[in-house]
């Protein structure tokens, strides 16, 4: 199996050719190790950091935004979001409070990435 892929490790977006031969995972294309990195885990093992944002009680903001604290499979983001658009928080919120612990089951939490003061 082969895949075409664009890394996004860094600026420069090397177009990456991954191949697939049983357990051998081959990347070319790259122009730093970054690039092999990425190519050979998007292909076996593909995760993201997902962002978005929690209804807040009694804020001075409707919304905080928030994110996963490290990154999650690809394959549970519809579970994370669905789990988010379920959650209310409480005034007052500082970064980095968790909102969510081990969102769907990922053993990820969900973090504020901004303060909220109470009204």
């Amino acid at each position: 199996m082969t895949e075409e892929l664009t890394c996004i490790r860094c600026p420069i977006g090397c177009a990456l050719t991954v191949t697939i031969d049983g357990d051998n995972v081959t990347v070319t294309g790259n122009s730093c190790p970054r690039g092999a990195e990425y190519g050979a885990k998007e292909v076996t093992d593909p995760t993201r950091i997902v962002t978005s944002s929690v209804r807040v009680i009694n804020g001075a903001q409707p919304l905080v935004s928030v994110k996963t604290a490290s990154d999650i499979p690809k394959d549970k983001i519809f579970a994370v979001m669905e789990e988010i658009h379920k959650c209310k928080a409480s005034a007052p919120i500082s970064i980095g409070d968790v909102i969510i612990t081990d969102v769907a089951h990922t053993g990820v939490d969900i973090v504020a990435t901004r303060m909220v003061t109470a009204v």
